[in-house]
């Protein structure tokens, strides 16, 4: 079995880090244009998904902190345990949002910026996690592949606040979106406790056999 060769695992890790600024990149102008449409339409789902945003900010930070290094291995744990982290604080900041109003029943305004956000954020953020999960696999980095699974996770997300907010405009079912945003906090704490065990993609690609057959770690 091979290893990364010493030219390829430059590269992938170049990969990463333009991934990853990518990724900050369009989280801080979602959390902002989120931020302000849910204020302005009264839509805590809305406010709700810009906090989700925040906290996206914050794991992809930590890969992009430990892709600074001469040696991004040195803080793979470190880089793991602020993902966990900051996948409890995503399934925090959801449940939280989505109590409130299912307590409090507040029915949010029609908000046709939020809809194009949702749908947007829908066609963008598969995109980078896949690509993030892919380089991570080839270089084997634990962190990289757990971060595509928090993007993952906020494509899930836009999917949800998508219904929820159309859901809302023409049928008025303002219950969906909190329904729905708890069964993904649910999954959100499932992958979190799974990165802060380390359990991820810690196997190059170079170093498995055929087609995956024989990857334990679920990354295959």
């Amino acid at each position: 079995m091979s290893s990364i060769s010493t030219d390829r695992r430059p590269l992938l890790e170049r990969r990463i880090r333009w991934i990853v600024a990518a990724t900050i990149t369009y989280n801080v102008v979602e959390a902002g244009v989120a931020l302000v449409a849910g204020r302005i339409a009264s839509s805590s789902a809305l406010i709700g998904f810009g906090l989700d945003s925040v906290v996206e900010v914050l794991s992809a930070a930590a890969v992009a902190w430990q892709f600074s290094a001469p040696d991004p291995r040195t803080r793979e744990r470190a880089a793991m345990r602020t993902i966990a982290l900051s996948f409890f604080g995503l399934a925090a900041f959801v449940t939280v949002d989505a109590v409130r109003t299912l307590l409090t029943a507040a029915e949010p305004e029609h908000s046709t910026v939020g809809i194009v956000l949702a749908a947007v954020s829908l066609a963008v953020m598969p995109v980078l996690s896949w690509a993030e999960r892919r380089t991570g696999r080839e270089l084997g980095s634990a962190s990289a592949v757990a971060d595509s699974r928090q993007t993952l996770v906020c494509a899930y997300l836009s999917a949800v606040l998508l219904v929820g907010l159309v859901l809302n405009s023409t049928l008025g079912w303002w219950w969906a979106d909190p329904i729905a945003a708890v069964v993904i906090a649910g999954f959100a704490v499932r992958e979190g406790i799974e990165a802060w065990k380390g359990e991820a993609c810690c196997t190059p690609v170079s170093q498995l056999v055929g087609d995956g057959e024989h990857c334990a770690d679920g990354c295959c």
